[in-house]
């Protein structure tokens, strides 16, 4: 498979995602209304928000058609604590963690949460929490 139909797997798998976040009333009330999810980093940020982060996806070896996605999601939150990160990333677990996500074109075998990080960010006052899940889709039909 060439490179750009594993580009467009991650895209169709990525707008499944940001449907689930944006639709789920924990993040909402994690992140405000709607609630605040990009691809990137706006300039002047209304805090907390999310980001999606690396998105690596691989062939699922020993399986035609299928493939691992590598998902990272970035919190950033300016609350003077953890306690804003956390309660925005147990949304999103809540969410997106065995969550039944129909990407586009393709049959989704599992969504599963890996593990998380929080660190205060060198400007000494942004917490950003990072979250991992891999997912394996493929397009073959799965019934």
């Amino acid at each position: 498979m060439t490179g750009s139909a594993s580009c467009d797997l991650g895209w169709s798998l990525q707008k499944a995602v940001y449907g689930q976040l944006s639709n789920d009333t924990g993040v909402a009330a994690a992140l405000g209304t709607p609630a605040r999810i990009y691809d990137t980093a706006p300039k002047r940020p209304t805090f907390p928000f999310v980001t999606f982060g690396e998105w690596r996806v691989a062939p699922l070896s020993g399986a035609p058609d299928t493939f691992e996605h590598d998902i990272k999601i970035r919190v950033f939150s300016r609350y003077e604590g953890r306690k804003e990160t956390r309660l925005a990333m147990a949304a999103i677990h809540g969410a997106l963690h065995d969550a039944p996500l129909v990407p586009v074109g393709r049959s989704l075998i599992s969504f599963r949460f890996l593990f998380a990080d929080i660190f205060l960010r060198a400007d000494g006052r942004t917490w950003n929490g990072i979250m991992r899940f891999r997912a394996v889709d493929t397009t073959e039909t799965i019934d």
